[in-house]
């Protein structure tokens, strides 16, 4: 059973080889098959024009018969036997008078409905008798043994046997048509196999990659195919990405946890040997500290790893958010806790909109480290200022405090992975401002770090404004 149905299996799979075959095979079998009727209806044409000019010579050579002196009208046994003789039914005739009426004849056949000229050539036309259908050819002639009387002479024959020539040409041509499909299927199915061979020194190249995912190259890809495999080396490209992300990722946590980790460790080792309550307290603090660091740390690098994802939309796939609506709900989120820490936190913003294109909970995740970043290293009874405005064609969001702020050989420095400004006692991870430089670069804006009229550290991002907004 399970045989049978792999077999069912890889026989419902697409097949390009069957699919070429296919599209090839229906239109060639349509093609023999409109070839037949053609060549029936072009075997039919030829058939009644022979059928024509033979009937054309019968009522001639009935012309001549009835023209000769010796036969005197009449027309012997021998000669009504020839002009009635058919292997496929009977022909028909018939010499009608003008002044006599009927003189000759074995049918009443009926004219063509014209007029037909005296010493014209016969004249074609198609007629019947009872529900048989004929092809007859009339002609008027003068009556030489009495001047002034006209003869019409008309001859008549059934169409079976046109039918039938038609029938036996296209017998004929068939088999050498069917041949010739046969032998042009052969060369298709030889030119299709032959054509996806092309395909092996890449499969076999793609099968000695093992865990590569560079890229495909296109060095031995066929035209055809070149928009798959760069849409391989596309998707192989996001993977080394996010391949690359889960490597930095499990590489930054190993190194920022290190340190918590083994701290914890040792605090509960000191807590489990000493009997001090004031001794093991203090531990247990250092054990509490260590682990919201930990925690801080783990969540932010998830954080920036989280910015850097190639599933994120970029800056054209954004909406349109209005930062002087945004800012302010985010910075009002934080304001009972400036207050817990004894800080002073205010908004300075516009009252008209300021539309970029972004995403409103990346640009709230944007001013909460900034903030963070303040707390930490401005400390206790300082102030820290958000603001909004609009400078030419960009909408500028910046985040400034009064605190001691960050010496000119540092501020370069400022937002690289796990950058501490050095002599700060805050326990910091490196990684806010770094999570806000990725957050920026994803909304096509440019950050600048400077001081502060106040003398602290300010933040300042430069988003594009909307065209309209430009305008204005």
């Amino acid at each position: 059973m399970p045989e049978r149905r792999h077999a069912a299996q890889r026989s419902a799979r697409p097949s390009l080889r069957r699919r070429l075959l296919t599209f090839l095979l229906v239109p060639v079998l349509g093609v023999l098959l409109l070839d037949a009727v053609v060549v029936y209806f072009a075997a039919l044409a030829y058939s009644n024009r022979v059928h024509d000019s033979d009937l054309s010579d019968s009522a001639l050579t009935l012309s001549e018969m009835i023209g000769n002196d010796a036969l005197r009208g009449e027309l012997t046994a021998q000669a009504r036997f020839l002009l009635e003789y058919d292997p496929d039914g009977r022909n028909y005739y018939t010499v009608v008078s003008d002044r006599h009426g009927r003189m000759i004849g074995n049918a009443e056949l009926a004219g063509p409905g014209e007029p037909v000229a005296t010493d014209s050539p016969p004249l074609l036309y198609d007629t019947s008798l009872g529900h048989r259908p004929l092809r007859g050819a009339i002609m008027r002639v003068p009556n030489h043994h009495e001047d002034g009387d006209v003869l019409t002479i008309t001859v008549a024959e059934n169409l079976r046997d046109r039918h039938a020539r038609a029938r036996e040409i296209l017998l004929l041509t068939l088999p050498i048509e069917a041949l010739l499909i046969v032998a042009v299927l052969s060369l298709v199915w030889f030119g299709v196999s032959h054509g996806l061979g092309v395909l092996e020194p890449l499969t076999a190249r793609l099968s000695r990659r093992g865990h590569d995912l560079g890229p495909i190259g296109e060095e031995d890809v066929p035209v055809e195919i070149l928009p798959l495999t760069r849409t391989i080396d596309d998707l192989f490209a996001r993977m080394r990405n996010m391949l690359g992300l889960q490597e930095r990722f499990i590489a930054d946590a190993a190194h920022q946890l290190r340190t918590p980790l083994a701290g914890i460790q040792l605090h509960v080792e000191r807590y489990e040997a000493i009997d001090d309550p004031s001794q093991r307290e203090e531990a247990l603090r250092h054990v509490h500290r260590l682990a919201a660091r930990a925690a801080r740390t783990s969540a932010q690098l998830l954080a920036l790893t989280r910015t850097q994802s190639p599933d994120l939309p970029d800056h054209d796939g954004m909406a349109v958010i209005d930062l002087s609506t945004v800012v302010p709900e985010a910075v009002a989120m934080r304001v009972h806790q400036a207050l817990g820490l004894g800080m002073d936190l205010g908004y300075e913003g516009l009252e008209t909109p300021c539309l970029v294109r972004g995403d409103a909970l990346q640009v709230q995740e944007v001013i909460d480290n900034l903030i963070d970043n303040a707390f930490h290293y401005a400390g206790r009874g300082h102030s820290v200022t958000v603001s909004v405005a609009c400078d030419g064609g960009d909408a500028v969001l910046a985040v400034e405090d009064d605190g001691p702020g960050v010496e000119d050989v540092f501020l370069t420095q400022l937002g690289e992975r796990f950058f501490r400004v050095p002599g700060v006692d805050e326990d910091g991870t490196g990684l806010g401002l770094a999570i806000v430089e990725s957050i920026a670069e994803r909304h096509a804006a440019r950050v600048t770090f400077l001081h502060a009229t106040a003398g602290g550290l300010r933040v300042e991002l430069r988003f594009p404004l909307q065209p309209d907004q430009k305008a204005g």
